[in-house]
């Protein structure tokens, strides 16, 4: 599955990155170390990998998204927060620059194998997804909100 348009991407990227906004929002200091067991990943972890992956898969496609990011994962839930606010923005922005669909066709040498830029743009929704839905876990299983995605959580629901 790839990106066959830049405005496709586009239209997805300001939907998804909302939603994984809604996970962070739900974030709290105190509640960043927790994890599903022992030396599993923590929702600071999880969130901080959200924000600063985007970073490297379009760096990939050769779009550089010009934000600063601190080197180790922050110990505030609002800079995580903040800072993924800061790289969907300007991930947003990068794309728009792109003047042709024809950059979706493109092919790149990544992860191990050979993809056209759409599909790795394909592959970074697929990844805030998948690690939306371990936050979701573990939001649930720290007490605190868990937002509705993709249809109302079972709180929304009452």
């Amino acid at each position: 599955m790839m990106y066959r348009k830049v405005e496709d991407f586009i239209q997805e990227w300001k939907q998804e990155s909302q939603l994984t906004l809604s996970v962070l929002q739900s974030l709290t200091d105190e509640k960043l170390g927790q994890a599903i067991e022992e030396g599993h990943n923590t929702l600071g972890w999880l969130g901080w990998h959200l924000t600063t992956s985007p970073v490297f898969f379009v760096g990939q496609l050769g779009l550089n998204l010009n934000v600063d990011l601190a080197n180790k994962q922050p110990s505030s839930a609002s800079v995580i927060k903040d800072s993924y606010d800061r790289v969907s923005k300007a991930l947003l922005n990068a794309v728009e620059q792109v003047n042709s669909d024809a950059f979706m066709e493109e092919e790149l040498e990544a992860l191990g194998a050979t993809l056209t830029k759409g599909a790795m743009l394909r592959l970074l929704l697929n990844h805030q997804a998948h690690h939306r839905g371990q936050m979701i876990v573990l939001l649930r299983q720290a007490g605190l909100t868990v937002p509705g995605l993709y249809g109302p959580t079972k709180e929304q629901s009452r």
